[in-house]
């Protein structure tokens, strides 16, 4: 296991992606969480080995969990982790779903990574040291016109509030195509240049840490709906730099 926290987080998302992969299109129990998001065993248990490598490797550290919440630590770094992001997708048999894992000291992510093992794509980075696909340094697309762009979204029916529903509605007018290649997988496709804008609201610092830095890293920008950058990001857009101002005004 390499010291280096770049390599931690590519390691234990790969690690949390494999387990996944093995309860993907097996017909698992779909369980419902009190707010009414699904679970799997694959959920479960993708986070108890994260946490068990976690203790071995850095025993000093914080966690904090989609599926266990938070567990204390003595040295100022929490680990945060979401074993499958895209249960809906996953449960499903669709391969768009991820294993993220983000590495923080105060409000600074050190390092994240995502792993998309049903589609064998890795993404992982650290302010510094660049943003990694598949061990290839990648960034984002150079498009500089909204018209030319491709926008993603999770799903659009998130966006309920009617002042969100119609900045939603313009954007994705303005764009050359709009997919709801969302979840996680949007947001690795706007760092690999695949996708220009990725928008999205509801979330959790497990949905989103491990994203900071790598599409930081990649050359684009990832803010919430005023500007503002992580920590916390309930809503979130992630954008190449030459779109950046142009999306924000429409929030």
């Amino acid at each position: 296991m390499s010291t280096s926290l770049l390599s931690a987080t590519a390691e234990l998302a790969a690690l949390i992606g494999a387990a996944a992969l093995r309860h993907f299109r097996r017909n698992v129990v779909v369980e419902r969480k009190p707010d009414g998001s699904p679970v799997t065993v694959a959920d479960r248990e993708g986070e108890q080995l994260a946490r068990t490598w976690l203790a071995r490797y850095f025993p000093a550290d914080a966690v904090l969990g989609e599926e266990f919440g938070a567990t204390p630590g003595a040295s100022g770094r929490t680990w945060v982790l979401d074993p499958i992001d895209g249960t809906k997708t996953f449960v499903r048999g669709v391969p768009l779903w991820g294993s993220l894992v983000a590495v923080a000291e105060g409000e600074t992510v050190l390092a994240g990574a995502a792993a998309f093992p049903a589609v064998e794509e890795t993404i992982a980075a650290a302010p510094g040291q660049g943003c990694w696909h598949n061990q290839s340094r990648c960034r984002v697309s150079a498009v500089t016109r909204l018209s030319e762009a491709t926008v993603l979204t999770s799903d659009v029916g998130r966006f309920a509030e009617p002042t969100l529903r119609r900045a939603w509605e313009a954007l994705a007018a303005g764009a050359t195509v709009t997919r709801t290649w969302g979840d996680c997988y949007g947001y690795l496709l706007v760092a690999t240049g695949r996708a220009e804008v990725m928008v999205d609201v509801g979330l959790n610092a497990w949905d989103i840490a491990c994203f900071v830095p790598i599409v930081e890293e990649a050359g684009g920008r990832l803010v919430d709906f005023t500007g503002k950058r992580y920590p916390p990001l309930d809503n979130a857009m992630a954008t190449n730099s030459a779109l950046a101002a142009d999306v924000l005004r429409f929030f």
